[in-house]
C-alpha cells in the first residue's frame, strides 16, 4: 500500500508540531507521523514517577505527542543567544521574529504571562558571578510548568484536528530517496508514503535512528561535545536569590584542573527530580527535573553538565553517554543518589545517611550509592569545582547535604549539516530539532519547525496561511 501526501513530518515534538501547525490551512496535504502514543493515551509524569526502572511504559515518557516537551517543565527561553544554534544557521534577525512568533504561539494556547530574567537586579548578579569565576548569562524566561505543557499541547493537538492527518504509534523506518530528491518514507510495518517534502525531526528520543539513517544516506554530519553529569539538588532557599529572578540561572565555567566546559542546566525551583526513560527497546535510565506552575517543593533541582569533546578517530558520543548511563543503571538499578559530603569523603551513600540529611530527595526510586564508580575522576573534579563557586555566589550549594543524582546525558550529539532553509543536502528533506543537532530546547525546537514548513510553502507556491481560529 502506497499514501501519498505533499509534505511528511517525522516527529511529533515542538519542532514537528510546530511546522504542522504553520502548515495547517495551507492546502497542502500533510502528514504528522510520530512512533509513540497520541497525547491522550501517554502515561502523566506522576503516574510515571512510581512505575519501576524496568517498567516498559516508561518508553512513552519522552516518545508520543508532545515529544519530551510534554514532560518537561516548559521553560521558553526568548534569547537568540541559548537553545540552539539557529542564530548561525538562519541569521540572528530570523531567529528573533520565529522567537516572537513562537512565544506569541505559546500564549494564545495557554502559556502564563510573566517573564523572568528581566529587572533590575540581573546585573549584580552578573558582577557577584564574575567574581566567583563564573560567567552568568541571563535571558528572559517564560515558565509555563509540567502541569501547564501537558494542557497546552492539548490545544494545539486539537487545533491540528481536520487540518493535517496525524498518525501516531507509526515509527519511520528509512527516509526514501529518487537520486538526489527525497520522494517520502517507509514505516517499519513497510508501508510506504510518498511526499515532495519532508521535515525529519525526531527528537533527542529519535537521534540514534537518524543517525543511522544518515550514515546510510551517506549525509554530512559534525560530532557535538557529548553532555554528562549529574543532577544536584539542594533546599530552595540557597538559590532563591537567584531563582526569584532569573528562574534558571545560566551559569558556565572552564574548570582549573582540565579547562572543561561546565554549565548548569534545566533549574527547576520547587521542583522534582525524574527519572528520564530513553532509547526505545535498548533502553537506558537516566535522570530529569522539572517544576510544576501551581505546586512546589521544599527543594532546587539543576543539572552540572559537562562538554567534552573527543579526540579522532572516536566519532560515537551518544555511544558513549549511553555507556555511562548504563553504568550507573547497573550498579544502582536505576538513577543513584549520592550526598556530596559522601562523596567527598570516598563512602556510599546509605539510606540512613541520606535519611539524616536536610535535603529531603524528591525523587524516592533512586538508589543509595556511589557515583565514583560511574563518573569519571576528571568529570566528579569538575562537578566539584563548579559546586565551589556556586557557592560563592549563592552560600549552601557546597554543602554535605546537596544531593547528587547520576547520570544526566543529554543524547544530541549529532550535527546534521543544514543550510540557511534547513535542508540536508538531499533536496527538500529538512531537519529540525534537538534530534538533529539544530536545536537544544523548546523554543529554538518551534521555531526551527516553523521555519521548515515556512520554506515548504514557498517551494510550493503557497501563500502563508491566516492563522485558524
Amino acid at each position: 500500500m502506497v499514501a501519498s501526501y505533499d509534505v511528511v513530518l517525522v516527529g511529533a515534538g515542538p519542532a514537528g508540531i510546530f511546522a504542522a501547525m504553520e502548515l495547517a490551512g495551507s492546502g497542502l496535504r500533510t502528514l504528522l507521523l510520530e512512533k509513540g502514543p497520541d497525547l491522550d493515551k501517554r502515561p502523566r509524569l506522576g503516574e510515571i514517577q512510581n512505575y519501576s526502572p524496568g517498567d516498559r511504559r516508561l518508553r512513552w515518557q519522552i516518545s508520543g505527542f508532545g515529544g519530551a516537551g510534554a514532560y518537561s517543565d516548559g521553560k521558553l527561553t526568548l534569547s537568540t543567544e541559548v537553545g540552539g544554534r539557529l542564530d548561525e544557521i538562519i541569521g540572528v534577525p530570523a531567529l528573533r521574529e520565529l522567537i516572537d512568533q513562537v512565544d506569541r504561539t505559546y500564549l494564545r494556547f495557554g502559556g502564563t504571562d510573566r517573564i523572568y530574567g528581566v529587572s533590575e537586579e540581573i546585573e549584580d548578579l552578573r558582577r557577584r558571578s564574575a567574581l566567583a569565576g563564573l560567567r552568568l548569562t541571563p535571558t528572559p524566561i517564560r515558565h509555563l510548568g509540567t502541569d501547564q505543557c501537558y494542557h497546552i499541547l492539548e490545544a494545539m493537538r486539537r487545533y491540528l484536528d481536520g487540518a493535517v492527518d496525524v498518525r501516531t504509534e507509526t515509527a519511520v523506518e528509512q527516509i526514501l530517496l529518487d537520486g538526489g530528491r527525497v520522494r517520502g518514507v517507509r514505516t517499519a510495518a513497510g508501508e510506504e508514503i510518498t511526499a515532495a517534502y519532508v521535515v525529519v525531526a525526531p527528537g533527542r528520543e529519535g537521534s540514534q535512528w537518524l543517525q543511522a539513517e544518515v550514515r546510510r544516506l551517506g549525509l554530512s554530519v559534525r560530532q557535538n561535545p557529548v553532555d554528562v553529569g549529574v543532577r544536584v539538588e539542594l533546599a530552595a532557599p540557597v538559590l532563591e536569590n537567584l531563582t526569584s529572578v532569573l528562574y534558571e540561572s545560566k551559569l558556565e565555567m572552564y574548570t582549573r584542573a582540565f579547562d572543561d566546559r561546565i554549565r548548569t542546566f534545566c533549574m527547576c525551583p520547587g521542583g522534582e527530580v525524574t527519572m528520564e526513560h530513553t532509547g526505545g527497546e535498548d533502553a537506558v535510565i537516566t535522570v530529569n527535573g522539572h517544576s510544576y506552575l501551581d505546586r512546589h517543593t521544599d527543594n532546587t533541582n539543576f543539572a552540572l553538565l559537562i562538554s567534552t569533546r573527543f579526540t579522532e578517530p572516536f566519532r560515537e558520543p551518544i555511544a558513549y553517554g549511553r555507556y555511562i548511563a548504563r553504568l550507573a543503571n547497573l550498579l544502582g538499578g536505576g538513577v543513584i543518589v549520592q550526598r556530596l559530603g559522601d562523596l567527598l569523603a570516598g563512602r556510599r551513600s546509605t539510606p540512613e545517611r541520606i535519611s539524616r540529611g536536610v535535603v529531603e530527595p524528591t525523587l524516592k526510586s533512586a538508589t543509595p550509592g556511589d557515583l565514583s564508580f560511574v563518573l569519571p575522576y576528571r568529570y566528579l573534579t569538575d562537578i566539584t569545582e563548579m559546586l565551589q563557586a556556586m557557592d560563592c555566589l549563592a552560600p549552601g550549594v557546597y554543602s554535605r547535604h546537596t544531593l547528587l543524582y547520576g547520570v544526566e546525558v543529554k543524547f544530541y550529539s549529532m550535527r546534521l549539516h543544514v543550510n540557511s532553509q534547513l535542508e540536508t543536502e538531499v533536496d527538500n528533506l529538512f531537519a529540525a530539532g534537538d534530534g538533529a543537532g539544530v536545536t537544544r530546547g523548546l523554543v529554538q525546537a518551534s521555531a526551527a519547525g516553523v521555519a521548515a514548513a515556512r520554506e515548504i510553502m514557498r517551494r510550493a507556491g503557497v501563500t502563508r496561511p491566516a492563522v485558524r481560529a
